[in-house]
């Protein structure tokens, strides 16, 4: 079965309050057993006019899930504490 994957291009507008999603967002990812493969880091673009700030990408065991995850409990009191502290630009992508 094909595995599913969360990628998101955040834009932090309130670091301290950001931190707060991370703790949450850390949790759900656990709960819902994904694959931490990217989560902030160096970017470079290396074609394109692609502008990303922080790129995080997550594993699930299927697109299914991923989309599970995005919809969770757990999640969604990650989303609410983001709230004005970021701009997400979130994709689930089907994969292998």
């Amino acid at each position: 079965m094909p595995s599913g994957y969360v990628i998101a291009n955040v834009s932090v507008t309130n670091p301290e309050q950001y931190e707060e999603y991370k703790k949450w967002s850390t949790e759900a990812f656990r709960v819902h057993n994904a694959e931490i493969c990217v989560r902030g880091g160096k970017v470079e673009v290396m074609e394109g006019d692609w502008q990303p700030d922080r790129v995080v990408v997550a594993k699930f065991p299927s697109f299914d899930a991923a989309k599970a995850f995005y919809d969770s409990a757990e999640y969604l009191r990650a989303r609410k504490a983001r709230e004005g502290a970021a701009i997400m630009r979130l994709v689930v992508v089907e994969g292998m």
